[in-house]
């Protein structure tokens, strides 16, 4: 009895210490973020300025201090490689207090470079890229992997009490509740949310990738080809690459080859994770204005394989709108033996309007799970695809119950993501909100949705010229809505001088989607408005009216045209389009008529052809809207082949002929050198035909400039049955401008171009078209040249071309065909 006792106060005394010591203990806990892109900061400085007692944050940025005493005259000090001092009064905290601290990227100093016989940080990277081909997961022979891609748009520098102020946003202002204002210093409003998973696999020869999307959460947004965007395909970024794609631009990789070159080295310190050991290895560029990153990161010392990195655009790196851009990547070992890309993470700051108002956040966080190296289970996926490159989109995975997501998300949503659905599920209900949605869609795209119709473009609506005076046109076509596979679309204007209708009506049927395939007929009579390439700009278009050259002779005819296609593609990049039309001329202004062109057979300008064209475009990526599609290109040259036969006797028609034209072209991103975009063209017509049945080399008699024209050639000006030419342009990117610092900060690009044409007429086709009044003229074998240079980027959205003509000589009388100033518009970051 008397032990138990004894016992029993020994506990009760051991008990009261521990209560005592507790009470006198204090807590001052937290975690250390990165100001732009909430990432953890790991292995940072953490110290009491006073005291001088500090510790480092573990690899997810967190620190804990125990205290007796509570150092409220002290101040609390984040210190990092790269980032401004951080301080924090420990007055202002609470005791046993857990905070949140943002350190903010450090701008570069200009930093004295020490040159020594040896550079351990140089050897170091040498050692990096030696072990790529081990390091790298392009090079394994497969690999496959379940991934879960999250991306998330938020509304940034959101003043709550301004924008509730505004009349036009009164009606919204309970989406203000939403408003984000305790994680962030600058308060943002959650806006946006898509979330994707899906299986993903890669073979490296042959080469061929296949990716199954079993999951999409997009609230609001219904779009499949653009879901295909957000999946793993299109989102991967390999570190280890020569460039790495930023935005629409390429960025040379602190772990290319070469990167010695653009890069200055630096070793800072060593941690330890799970008893592995890593170097702290960092980067800055050597040179301003080119497209290369600051950064740093964790490299594992016995594998040299990256297990952290972290990338930032240099600050002066010529990206517009964007006032902040952080990648970080994150791998772990598989098996013990291979480093993989277990989460990336991509910020962006943009800034529309300054950098100080409102703006866009966008996040994109990617996490991988069940990785397959080398292993058959990936090859017997892959053999399952059609094609090289395959995004399949799983039926039914668009509308999930949350209890899915909450079982099947690689992480679960933090408080500002669960908001966002609340938010959109309001939003989309909410009749304001639909109508500033779609009076913004119907400014940017033209055109407007009306239950299952579509009107517009409301740029063809009013226009003018010298022949109709003012013309009014109005089209109207169906959607998805109206059918999945039928589409329809017509349009009908009336000039008030010539007081004439004209119109089109046409009819398509969309067997599928993938490949792409249909067959369209169409019926139209109309005036050719002066367009002939894509990219000019035509007279039935409200912005003509006041970019039009002036001194240059209108010419018009008349077109009715009757037109069957048929396009498919195939699984190998290859599509065929097959065209039947029918063609009546009839010249108006300025053009030979049918009484220079006499016929025994059929009516004069009047022809009948069949057009085969074959492509090729290898990995060609489109986006889908309604029953169109926009390429966002190739990484590879495209090639087109087109051969024409016309046919006399059919419909009315007059000519036997042949045409073919073939077509090379590219666009290349070769960092720090800019991008350059080539096409090389060549053709040849067989017979002895009117002007319309030759090829007349594109002019362009508009101020607004053509890439795909000669800009100071006039419509119509050189006939050719037989033609060769290049079209060549370099953006350099900043260029010069990145030694001048207000070019610099304005982000000027600088430009050359060179485009030129070889050709000839035949005589006959000399005889029969080189008539009284006719504007015709022919090469005759000597080349057409012009060279131009200008400025690009012009208040984010504008570029100017100086253009010169040289050949052939002696140049024109007029000196607007001998030089001119073109301006253009267009939308880039």
């Amino acid at each position: 009895m008397a032990l138990k006792k004894k016992l029993g106060l020994i506990i009760l005394l051991l008990t009261a210490y521990v209560n005592i010591i507790h009470a006198q203990s204090k807590t001052l806990s937290g975690i250390v973020l990165d100001k732009q892109s909430d990432e953890p900061i790991p292995y940072a400085s953490v110290v009491f300025k006073v005291s001088g007692r500090g510790m480092i944050t573990d690899s997810a940025g967190k620190f804990s201090f125990s205290l007796n005493t509570w150092p409220a005259g002290d101040t609390l000090q984040v210190l990092n490689v790269g980032y401004k001092i951080a301080e924090i009064p420990v007055a202002l905290l609470k005791d046993s207090a857990s905070v949140t601290i943002y350190i903010e990227v450090e701008a570069p100093k200009n930093e004295a470079v020490v040159k020594a016989k040896y550079n351990r940080a140089l050897w170091f990277w040498r050692k990096i890229i030696s072990k790529k081909p081990v390091n790298d997961r392009s090079n394994y022979s497969n690999f496959g992997y379940e991934v879960y891609n999250k991306l998330e748009l938020d509304l940034n520098k959101v003043n709550r009490d301004k924008l509730e102020r505004n009349f036009a946003l009164k009606p919204l202002k309970f989406a203000f509740d939403y408003t984000d204002t305790s994680s962030e210093k600058d308060p943002f409003l959650p806006v946006y949310l898509t979330e994707t998973i899906s299986d993903y696999y890669y073979e490296k020869k042959p080469y061929r990738t296949r990716e199954v999307i079993k999951a999409t959460n997009a609230s609001g947004f219904n779009n499949e080809s653009w879901m295909k965007q957000l999946g793993a395909t299109y989102q991967n970024v390999n570190v280890y690459s020569n460039l790495i794609p930023v935005l629409d631009k390429s960025f040379i990789s602190p772990f290319s080859d070469n990167a010695d070159n653009y890069y200055n080295f630096k070793l800072l310190d060593t941690q330890y994770l799970g008893g592995r050991r890593l170097v702290h290895f960092q980067f800055k560029p050597k040179h301003v204005g080119e497209n290369t990153f600051e950064g740093d990161s964790w490299i594992h010392d016995t594998t040299f394989a990256v297990q952290k990195v972290t990338l930032r655009p240099a600050l002066d790196a010529n990206i517009n709108f964007v006032t902040g851009l952080t990648l970080i990547q994150e791998y772990k070992l598989v098996s013990d033996s291979s480093w993989f890309l277990y989460k990336d993470k991509f910020v962006v700051d943009i800034a529309p309007v300054g950098a100080n108002r409102l703006g866009f956040k966008g996040r994109k966080t990617t996490t991988y799970r069940n990785v397959l190296i080398n292993s058959s289970t990936v090859i017997n996926e892959l053999n399952k695809g059609k094609s090289n490159e395959e995004i399949i989109l799983v039926p039914n995975t668009t509308d999930l119950p949350d209890s899915f997501w909450v079982q099947h998300r690689f992480e679960p949503l933090n408080k500002n993501e669960q908001n966002i659905y609340k938010l959109l599920d309001t939003l989309e209900n909410n009749k304001t909100f639909l109508f500033y949605k779609n009076s913004i869609d119907f400014l940017t795209t033209g055109t407007k949705y009306i239950g299952n119709y579509v009107i517009g473009p409301w740029y063809y609506w009013f226009s003018g010229n010298r022949w109709e005076g003012t013309r009014v046109r109005f089209d109207l076509s169906t959607n998805r809505g109206f059918s999945q596979h039928w589409y329809l679309h017509g349009y009908l204007a009336y000039g008030f001088t010539d007081k004439k209708y004209k119109g089109q009506a046409e009819i398509k049927y969309q067997f599928s989607r993938k490949p792409w395939s249909y067959l369209l007929a169409s019926y139209k009579s109309d005036l050719d408005n002066g367009q002939v390439v894509y990219d000019q700009l035509g007279s039935d278009n409200v912005f003509a009216v006041f970019a039009r050259k002036p001194n240059v002779p209108f010419k018009f005819q008349q077109i009715t045209e009757k037109k069957l296609e048929y396009f498919t593609e195939t699984n190998k990049n290859f599509s065929v389009g097959l065209t039947l039309s029918s063609r009546q001329y009839k010249a108006l202004l300025n053009l030979p008529g049918k009484d220079a062109f006499p016929t025994t057979d059929g009516e004069p300008l009047n022809s009948f052809e069949t057009r085969l064209r074959l492509r090729y475009a290898y990995q060609e990526r489109f986006l889908e809207s309604n029953f169109d599609r926009s390429s966002f290109g190739s990484q590879y040259p495209i090639v087109q082949l087109v051969f024409t036969h016309g046919f006399s006797g059919v419909l009315n028609s007059s000519y036997d002929y042949n045409k073919i034209d073939l077509s090379i072209s590219d666009y290349l991103k070769i960092p720090p050198y800019g991008t350059l975009r080539y096409n090389f063209f060549a053709g040849k017509v067989f017979g002895t035909l009117p002007y319309q049945m030759l090829v007349h080399q594109p002019g362009n008699e508009w101020y607004y400039y053509s890439y795909h024209s000669f800009n100071l050639m006039n419509r119509f000006e050189y006939l050719t049955d037989r033609y060769a030419g290049f079209n060549i342009e370099h953006n350099i990117g900043s260029g010069l401008f990145r030694y001048i610092p207000i070019t610099r900060k304005l982000k000027l690009r600088q430009f050359w171009e060179v485009k030129g044409v070889a050709g000839n007429l035949s005589n006959a086709n000399k005889q029969l078209n080189f008539v009284t009044g006719a504007p015709f003229k022919s090469l005759d074998g000597n080349l057409y040249m012009e060279v131009g240079t200008g400025i690009d980027n012009i208040l984010k959205f504008f570029r100017i071309d100086f253009i010169w003509r040289v050949l052939p000589r002696p140049l024109p009388d007029v000196k607007q065909q001998r030089f001119g100033v073109f301006g253009g518009f267009r939308f880039t970051l």
